[in-house]
């Protein structure tokens, strides 16, 4: 029997409609399961623990008075030579574990005894171009169906009992630079996916496929001038091209290849019926060939999910310079003000603010500095823009002397973010939210470059570097409505895992040590700490099974840091890759 906590803060009445939206499954997990993800104990059926994305369980027999007693009770190997960065989320359903792999792999395992129930292993061709590791982060479930992306852009859908291919469809060409690297997101029975590959000039994009038959219902470039598309009786109708005109704040024809890839995926708030994915960096980075806003990438949009319209937009970096892009996850939350519920969103971007909007339409309501050092802007103006400080930008490769390099600057942070893709919680309790972020910054410089289709198209280079001798890494406690830090922990490597809150009053995530960390969600204090042997880079998950709270997270050491990091990556390099699932639960 599903046991409710606290409530999520969306109607009953929004659960009842979703048992009538169109496509839901018959058997196994339904609509009605993914919108109360949040709220019931003995499953995880959806990235983030709810659809918004807030990553808090209602389970609180592990608190700040049990968590020191917290064992674990088993560890699954992914097995093989293929190891390299695991940043999976699992999922829980019926007694089963499902969770990915690096190299596009998934294992169904028992959740009470780590037992392996079936693999699937994706045939990755040769030639498959994943910018920062052949990571996955997660599957999505609906109906009887095990779903994921692949490194060559492929949606797969496996039987949950069996792992054998249901169906399988291409979403772009891996050739072009294209992957999947997100979990895919499940609204009214449509699977939704964005796009990988910012750095090869494509063209981002989110779509949507029917969960069941696999087939395309619509398709919502996130660059203005491309066309989108809905499909009509099987036939294709043009849907509008994705806001503006083609080359309205682009110049000439970069618009064609423009970036704005899709790569985390998306968040879906069933109060405004929208979904929210953020978008990559404009391409190429080297910004003075591109003059002018360059929509829609670093940005946040609302989307509709029956059509796949951009309802609102949200720019974080216009005319980004830097690689800050804008994928980082949207999360919905209510708050009160004034005596009136306040419906927001907020996000921390990799450019170095926290970002309230108003979820509804889009509308800034406040932004503020979440990291120590900010160099390539001076703040915020009253509708969130960024004030560009004069001589932030990296300099025009045209204005040096033999026109091959443009002038360097210190940014902080470095491109590689205040916070990267890591999942930042929030608790319901405290009303804080917790954000894995690090401390760095970059040389970085422009240089000449022209786009070959298939091949990076960076037109930058860079080198990162620590700001501070004792830690990179800092796990903070925000508070959304002051932008006033609760408290923070500081972390000697780079955090690069995502971050799970629970009514315990506690805080998990895990760091490139190898470490599992539980922390007080008021105080900060770290109450439990394990070792897994390799670097976490993954999101924990919290369950209930048979009066039980268990906790999983998985293992392994890779990700962006290492292959990126420059003299980040020297901090980083005695540490072993893995690949494994560990589970802890309170003695009986």
């Amino acid at each position: 029997m599903k046991k409710f906590g606290r409530s999520t803060g969306f109607a009953v009445s929004t659960l009842v409609a979703a048992m009538s939206f169109a496509g839901m499954a018959q058997a196994g997990i339904t609509d009605k399961d993914i919108l109360a993800d949040q709220m019931t104990t003995d499953d995880v059926v959806s990235n983030g623990l709810g659809p918004r994305g807030q990553r808090y369980s209602p389970l609180d027999k592990l608190n700040t008075e049990t968590v020191k007693e917290l064992r674990p009770v088993w560890s699954f190997s992914f097995g093989g030579e293929k190891q390299r960065g695991q940043e999976s989320q699992p999922m829980v359903k019926d007694g089963v574990m499902y969770v990915t792999g690096s190299y596009s792999r998934v294992f169904a395992i028992d959740a009470k005894t780590g037992d392996e129930l079936w693999e699937y292993n994706a045939r990755l061709p040769d030639g498959i171009m994943p910018c920062c590791d052949v990571i996955n982060r997660g599957v999505a479930l609906y109906g009887d169906l095990v779903i994921f992306g692949t490194l060559d852009a492929k949606l797969v859908a496996l039987n949950k009992d069996t792992g054998k291919v249901v169906w399988k469809k291409k979403v772009a060409d891996y050739k072009e630079g294209y992957s999947l690297t997100a979990a895919p997101l499940v609204v009214k029975g449509k699977i939704i996916t964005g796009v990988s590959g910012g750095e090869f000039g494509v063209v981002g994009k989110v779509e949507a496929y029917d969960a069941v038959t696999g087939d395309i219902v619509w398709t919502r470039p996130t660059v203005e001038g491309h066309m989108g598309y809905i499909w009509k009786d099987g036939k294709k109708v043009e849907n509008g091209i994705s806001g503006g005109k083609a080359g309205e704040t682009w110049p000439g024809d970069l618009w064609k290849t423009g970036g704005a890839a899709t790569w985390l995926g998306g968040t879906y708030d069933p109060e405004t019926d929208l979904m929210f994915f953020g978008t990559g960096n404009p391409a190429p980075w080297n910004s003075h060939l591109r003059p002018g806003d360059n929509l829609f990438s670093s940005s946040r949009l609302a989307i509709d999910p029956d059509t796949g319209k951009i309802v609102w937009h949200f720019q974080t970096t216009p005319h980004d310079g830097w690689d800050f892009d804008g994928v980082n996850e949207l999360i919905s939350f209510d708050y009160e003000e004034g005596g009136k519920t306040v419906k927001a969103a907020a996000t921390a971007d990799r450019n170095g603010f926290f970002y309230v909007l108003n979820r509804e339409n889009g509308d800034f309501i406040r932004g503020f500095p979440f990291v120590d050092k900010i160099t390539w802007a001076e703040g915020l103006d009253d509708k969130g823009r960024p004030i560009f400080k004069e001589g932030g930008r990296p300099g025009n490769p045209a204005d040096a002397k033999e026109g091959k390099k443009g002038e360097s600057v210190v940014s902080a942070p470095s491109f590689l973010g205040g916070k990267n893709w890591m999942p930042m919680a929030y608790s319901q309790d405290t009303e804080l939210f917790y954000v894995p972020s690090n401390e760095w910054a970059m040389d970085i410089w422009n240089e000449p470059v022209s786009y070959k289709k298939g091949a990076a198209y960076l037109g930058a280079g860079f080198t990162i570097r620590p700001m501070n001798e004792d830690y990179i890494g800092v796990l903070r406690a925000i508070d959304p409505k002051t932008g006033k830090e609760a408290w923070r922990y500081e972390n000697y490597a780079p955090l690069w895992g995502g971050v799970l809150t629970t009514k315990g009053n506690l805080v998990f995530t895990g760091n490139p040590e190898g470490y599992l960390m539980a922390f007080d969600a008021k105080t900060g204090e770290m109450l439990y700490k394990f070792n897994t042997g390799s670097g976490i880079v993954g999101s924990p998950i919290t369950w209930e099974d048979d009066g039980e709270q268990f906790v999983s997270v998985v293992s392994g050491w890779g990700g962006a840091v290492p292959l990126w990091g420059g003299e980040v990556a020297k901090r980083v390099k005695h540490l072993n890759q893995g690949g494994s699932v560990w589970t802890f639960k309170l003695p009986k």
